[in-house]
């Protein structure tokens, strides 16, 4: 299925992303993908209530995640993080741990916690020094890698280093979490002809790349869609701009500085006039 002008959302959207996991079949195949199972042994993947999740200052850019109940009562809470911001690894263990501790209601024993996963895909490196696009992560012994609980757990696909994992499958090097990439593949995926490629497949691929259709060709959602593109465009343009008047700011400082220590002030009485620490006056005052 297409739509007359071509227009195609991108899974990288966090919008189309929340939207796409709104489909049981989809969603079945992704989380299979993630415990590398078969999703046929996936039998219930229940859409759990998630609070908005207002992290940046514009409400309109709040996180929109995905948390999911299965049939054994293992917790899942997936997202699509479009853009680096700090703290990103803080944040996660925050909303992981609460998923966890807000298992347990009072009167209820340790014995009824049951296992947490996060899973992020980003559309940005957050491992610079490791050359593998997935990732999976536990609490283990960090001298002998024995794993000390799998009850917390962590997912982390970084879609910006797919393309150079895929040259490295295709000269026959074995790569962890194979069974992950094609899903990679599919949220990176950018044109109809490949998409339209990416459900031949199977059957869940089919089904993920005809939602993906349906949603660009409902222009309810496509308007939900453009509107969550502007609000992050529009968020990047207020965060550079705002670090281009600190730089600006930062030089007029600096010269003010060096401009009084040429005419014979101290540091002291430089830091007093300027409002500033004394140790940076003093750090600056060294160049």
């Amino acid at each position: 299925m297409s739509n007359k002008d071509n227009f195609i959302m991108l899974p990288t959207n966090d919008f189309c992303f929340k939207e796409l996991m709104q489909n049981p079949k989809v969603r079945k195949g992704f989380i299979a993908g993630i415990l590398r199972k078969d999703p046929e042994e996936i039998t219930d993947t229940i859409l759990l209530p998630t609070e908005t999740r207002r992290d940046y200052a514009d409400d309109k850019l709040s996180i929109l995640d995905v948390r999911v109940r299965l049939s054994d009562g293992t917790q899942m809470d997936l997202e699509m993080q479009v853009e680096y911001f700090a703290f990103w690894d803080k944040r996660v263990l925050f909303y992981l741990a609460k998923m966890y501790t807000g298992q347990i209601q009072r009167g209820n024993g340790y014995d009824k916690l049951k296992k947490c996963i996060h899973v992020g895909v980003l559309n940005f490196i957050y491992f610079p020094d490791n050359e593998d696009c997935y990732h999976k992560i536990n609490l283990c012994n960090s001298k002998t890698g024995e794993v000390y609980s799998d009850l917390f757990e962590l997912h982390v696909l970084e879609l910006p280093k797919l393309p150079q994992v895929l040259v490295r499958i295709e000269q026959g090097e074995k790569v962890s979490g194979e069974s992950i990439i094609q899903w990679m593949e599919f949220f990176s995926g950018k044109t109809q002809e490949e998409f339209e490629a990416m459900a031949k497949q199977n059957e869940y691929m089919e089904e993920a790349v005809n939602t993906l259709f349906e949603l660009s060709a409902d222009e309810k959602k496509r308007l939900e869609y453009e509107a969550r593109e502007k609000a992050i465009r529009d968020y990047n343009t207020q965060m550079y701009s705002a670090e281009q008047r600190g730089m600006q700011r930062g030089i007029e400082i600096t010269r003010r500085i060096l401009k009084l220590k040429t005419e014979g002030k101290s540091a002291e009485q430089i830091a007093e006039k300027c409002d500033l620490p004394l140790e940076q006056i003093k750090e600056i005052m060294e160049w």
